[in-house]
């Protein structure tokens, strides 16, 4: 039987950048936006405040763009500072590297393994699911999952008793699939 886990945001990630203001490298967005209009061509941006000074900093999000060609709904959450439209910018390639940041997920995503209660059989499959794209450790997902230490799911990938069709060691942000034999 195959279980599903899901590895769920919990709230915003932190955005890593370094401060004007006084050299602190963390930021933390608040879903708030600044639109500005030049005549036909519209500024956004997503505001982040500064985790040490308070000091506030703006992601580009549009740059000089005709009203025209942005789409109502989106210009709508803007305007709302719809905090699931940060959460969808913040982790878009385009717009992390045209502001030049990185994130940093830590204590901010949670793993729900569905009251997993197939873990005492002899061989269990899981198929662990992200449903942003948080980076995770596999080796840290399957420990805590599966209630073991880090050192015993090294010791079972090591034995051949844990197998996956992706490498286990580093951080993966995708999907993939583990069979575990006890």
């Amino acid at each position: 039987m195959l279980d599903n886990w899901v590895v769920m945001p919990t709230c915003l990630p932190t955005v890593l950048r370094r401060c004007p203001a006084c050299a602190s490298e963390r930021f933390r967005a608040n879903g708030k936006f600044r639109v500005n209009a030049h005549h036909k061509l519209l500024d956004a941006w997503l505001l982040v405040l500064c985790t040490a000074c308070g000091e506030t900093a703006k992601l580009t999000v549009l740059e000089r763009m005709n009203v025209r060609s942005i789409r109502p709904e989106l210009l709508d959450r803007m305007h709302d500072n719809d905090p699931g439209l940060a959460a969808e910018l913040l982790q878009d390639p385009l717009v992390r590297r045209r502001n030049r940041i990185a994130l940093d997920w830590d204590n901010a995503w949670r793993l729900d393994t569905g009251g997993s209660d197939h873990l005492d059989h002899e061989v269990i499959d899981i198929s662990v699911r992200n449903a942003a794209r948080i980076p995770v450790r596999p080796v840290r997902l399957i420990a805590e999952g599966c209630g073991l230490s880090r050192a015993e799911v090294e010791r079972l990938i090591a034995e051949g008793n844990l197998v996956s069709a992706v490498r286990l060691g580093g951080k993966l942000s995708g999907a993939f699939t583990f069979t575990l034999k006890r």
